[in-house]
């Protein structure tokens, strides 16, 4: 009589044999999904490349005056009936004794000091020595919108950085991709979009990208 192995014919012995490896397989599946959407995530959007250098540091530019802004104007030796302190109308202009309105939005300090001059040749004789300096400033205004927790139009007394901008509007909220934060600027060479990848501001890095807010900015953060 010849005697058959069995175990060669039970399934049971080869089915655990197989089981093994295919349960571990499968167990592992789920965590290297995890780790692949983990490491795309911390890619995020690439930044285009933009030389931030080219842009202006209005810390670095003479004073233009703007809507709102209050003005002292004197004038030497006729203070008392020449000398104002005036705020800058919704038109951009201003009114003086003598020579009546002028236009001052839009002009340095130094451009209106000389269209007040011009215009008082007309009526004093000899030197005329003016001064101008802006006492309050207003005009400096800019706009954080998007996904922030509180957007809107913000002014400030002094000059902001898109970090201390965005922080006003009480940061990103919780549906925002801050890396993908553009800066909205209107200027003499047209309208242009500026990438900032607030993510890497708030973490300390790319300095470069933290530039200084101009009035009339509009900082969005999608």
């Amino acid at each position: 009589m010849v005697n058959i192995d069995e175990s060669i014919y039970d399934t049971r012995a080869y089915t655990s044999q197989v089981r093994k490896p295919v349960t571990r397989l499968l167990l592992r599946a789920p965590l290297l999904v995890l780790l692949s959407l983990l490491s795309l995530a911390g890619c995020g959007p690439s930044i285009p490349y933009y030389d931030y250098s080219k842009e202006p540091d209005p810390r670095k530019l003479e004073y233009i005056i703007g809507v709102s802004d209050v003005i002292r104007i004197d004038v030497y030796k006729h203070t008392e009936e020449l000398g104002t302190t005036i705020a800058v109308r919704p038109d951009g202009t201003i009114t003086m004794s003598l020579i009546g309105d002028i236009v001052a939005a839009g002009r340095t300090l130094g451009q209106l000091r000389e269209e007040v001059v011009k215009r008082l040749k007309v009526y004093l004789q000899g030197e005329i020595l003016v001064t101008v300096a802006v006492t309050d400033v207003n005009s400096y205004k800019f706009t954080v919108a998007g996904n922030v927790e509180r957007g809107g139009s913000f002014t400030s007394k002094a000059y902001v950085s898109v970090a201390d901008a965005v922080a006003m509007a009480g940061g990103p909220n919780r549906f925002a991709t801050p890396s993908a934060t553009v800066i909205i600027r209107t200027d003499r060479q047209g309208t242009r979009k500026i990438p900032v990848d607030y993510g890497a501001l708030r973490a300390g890095k790319r300095p470069e990208m933290n530039l200084i807010v101009m009035s009339g900015d509009t900082i969005y953060v999608p």
